[in-house]
């Protein structure tokens, strides 16, 4: 509880923040389903449109409890909370690096995104304790309606997992991840400009091959998603020299595409915050290779 004698007052910043957010909150909540749907959407597009990392990472924390209150109070609507897992999952990926704090984040999104399926498709329902092959086949029967919740729990889950690194129960899901990744290229390949490719191919090469990892194979889908996206996302390069060229020690590959990352302009719409974040993590992956190759 904050001491009486620094209660918010009016007039100073942390006063006018809270007033400027709850005023949308307010409009928001005395408005249909569909101006709801509508602002989540415009909201997860200014926040990956930003170029502003600190003032992101500042304001999303309101942001998102906001769209907790939006979800509340329409709990059906896979609309809202596929959004809400998107941007939950974001959040995380992007500034979260406290092991705990991201583990309950993770699990947030993965609850948004396994309602919002199970919304949109009955069939989905439970979808996450179905035994394997019952999984598969609900997966595999999903048409292209079920595609944004489909890709929406592949992303999520898969942000799950990397935040449970230390669970070899939670690594046991990597099957189900790309089975779903394999169904959203079945359906379209090309779907949020191929990011299906770049979650196989992390999901290919972020275990040493003696554990499971398959980097040619995940060589194969990150070339595949920097086609698809023509370059666009240039988090892709990113984790494909980190996770790729430094497991093969090819110091050549992994300088030839963060040097790449550095030269391209990061604001692109859609991808502005996440390649503003790639080219922070390139410059350190760049300073820091004399010491690993």
């Amino acid at each position: 509880m904050m001491p009486r004698s620094r209660k918010p007052i009016p007039g100073s910043p942390f006063f006018s923040l809270l007033f400027w957010l709850m005023i949308p909150l307010v409009v928001i909540l005395a408005q249909g389903c569909s101006v709801k749907s509508d602002m989540m959407t415009h909201l997860s597009e200014s926040i990956l449109n930003n170029n502003d990392l600190d003032m992101v990472e500042s304001g999303a924390p309101a942001y998102l409890l906001m769209v907790d209150s939006l979800i509340s109070g329409d709990p059906e609507s896979e609309e809202m909370l596929a959004t809400g897992a998107q941007l939950y999952t974001a959040y995380a990926d992007v500034f979260v690096t406290d092991k705990e704090r991201s583990k309950k984040l993770a699990d947030k999104a993965m609850t948004y995104a396994t309602t919002a399926i199970c919304e949109a498709n009955g069939d989905a329902c439970g979808l996450r304790d179905k035994p394997y092959e019952k999984f598969r086949a609900i997966i595999t029967d999903m048409d292209e309606d079920d595609l944004p919740y489909l890709f929406t729990l592949g992303n999520a889950w898969a942000s799950w997992i990397m935040a449970n690194t230390d669970d070899f129960n939670a690594l046991a899901d990597i099957s189900r991840i790309e089975a779903i990744m394999h169904q959203v290229i079945r359906l379209d390949e090309t779907y949020k400009d191929g990011a299906a490719y770049l979650y196989l191919g992390t999901l290919a090469t972020f275990l040493p091959p003696a554990l499971g990892g398959r980097p040619e194979e995940g060589r194969a889908y990150f070339e595949k998603a920097i086609v698809l996206s023509q370059g666009k996302n240039l988090m892709t390069k990113v984790i494909y020299a980190k996770l790729y060229a430094k497991m093969i020690f090819d110091r050549p590959l992994h300088d030839r595409l963060l040097t790449e990352v550095m030269e391209t302009d990061p604001d692109i719409p859609g991808y502005t915050l996440i390649n503003t974040y790639a080219q922070k993590q390139a410059r350190q992956l760049l300073d820091e290779a004399d010491d690993y190759f």
